[in-house]
């Protein structure tokens, strides 16, 4: 304790007397002690954390590092200032405003700490989603989106609070101004509010492919906001949507399908309509046979009717894949093979031909009869 006191005497000494200079030059050094002490320590905890992969809990202390350095340096730094004021006597009437402001760091320190930390939840929970069918990325994404609001909101509400800025006046005022704000900017609320609604409802995420048939809408998702959605047609256009809309128009969601259908009608040639039960049963033999063809759903062969050229028989029946390339590898692979259990049978697949039929009259003249052939 006597070093100390002497210590201190010695440093009064040395500034000349000028205690005050002594007080912000020692008020500046702590904090900045205390702020390189507290980043080595929450550095060294965050990495190791980092290294054993405990990702939640490193979450936390990650998010703390730049918040408690902003709290430590603006407090030390409104201590010395008020400091130098008070001693000099200028601008003293400043001094009520700095304390005002001096009961607000703790607020915007927490509320700074709140939206790092969602932030970096967020990133953890999406990396967890998109391995976990049981969350997905859309509802993350949506809670730390009004997780920041909320954060954001409160952290205002009570700094102007501290300048003396009555919550009940601003409350009642944000409410008549609301709906002022409401008519002038009803298209906007109302995007919005379809972004909300999208959050909740989950009609599609980020990846999947969309189309409408009320609109000429048909692409890719690729981001979901709180206005508008940004889709990227097949053609590698973005078009950006307000989000509004989606209330108002009908949504497919061909990303969740769970098979794609083959609807095709072929046809034979009359001559061989003796044949046509038989090719039939076999194509349906085939169908019910075939690897990837899904035979719990609907499965139907049957001859259908009897066209101007041809003989028609529809395939009916869905694909165990919905992906789109891999789809039309198997339709290909079904209609060869339809083509081939036709020619294995002896007959042919039909096309419109002509026949002329000669006839000859009683007064021997010839005539040129031109019909069609059926098959």
């Amino acid at each position: 304790m006597e070093f100390l006191m002497e210590l201190w005497a010695n440093l009064v000494a040395l500034f000349g007397g000028q205690v005050w200079l002594l007080l912000v030059i020692s008020i500046l050094l702590v904090t900045a002690i205390i702020d390189v002490v507290q980043r080595r320590v929450l550095k060294t905890t965050h990495l190791y954390l980092e290294r054993k992969e405990r990702v939640w809990l490193d979450s936390f202390v990650d998010a703390t590092r730049a918040p408690v350095s902003f709290f430590i340096w603006v407090t030390g730094t409104i201590l010395a200032l008020t400091t130098l004021i008070l001693h000099l006597e200028v601008y003293v009437e400043v001094v009520d405003y700095i304390n005002a402001f001096k009961n607000t760091i703790l607020t915007l320190s927490v509320g700074w700490f709140v939206i790092r930390l969602v932030q970096r939840l967020e990133t953890h929970l999406k990396a967890f989603a998109s391995e976990d069918d049981r969350l997905d990325e859309v509802t993350v994404e949506a809670l730390a989106k009004i997780i920041k609001l909320f954060a954001f909101i409160l952290t205002g509400l009570f700094f102007l609070n501290a300048f003396g800025v009555s919550l009940t006046g601003l409350l009642a005022f944000g409410g008549v101004g609301g709906i002022a704000i409401g008519f002038a900017a009803k298209d906007l609320l109302g995007n919005v509010f379809g972004g909300l609604m999208l959050y909740l409802d989950k009609p599609f995420k980020v990846g999947e492919w969309i189309r409408s048939p009320d609109r000429q809408i048909e692409g890719t998702v690729e981001h979901i906001g709180w206005r508008m959605t940004t889709v990227r047609t097949f053609d590698k256009r973005p078009l950006y949507i307000p989000n509004g809309i989606f209330a108002n128009i009908a949504i497919e969601n061909p990303s969740r399908m769970t098979n794609r259908r083959i609807k095709e009608t072929m046809g034979v040639r009359y001559a061989d309509v003796h044949k046509i039960r038989e090719i039939i049963k076999a194509v349906k033999s085939m169908l019910q046979n075939h690897p990837e063809i899904d035979t719990r759903q609907t499965l139907i062969v049957n001859f259908n009717q009897f066209n101007a050229s041809s003989l028609d028989f529809f395939i009916y029946t869905f694909t165990k894949t919905t992906n789109w390339i891999r789809f039309h590898e198997v339709k290909e692979d079904v209609l060869l093979k339809v083509s081939d259990i036709v020619e294995a049978h002896g007959a042919e697949m039909a096309f419109p031909t002509r026949t002329l039929h000669i006839e000859s009259m009683s007064n021997d003249t010839e005539v040129l009869v031109d019909t069609e052939k059926k098959g």
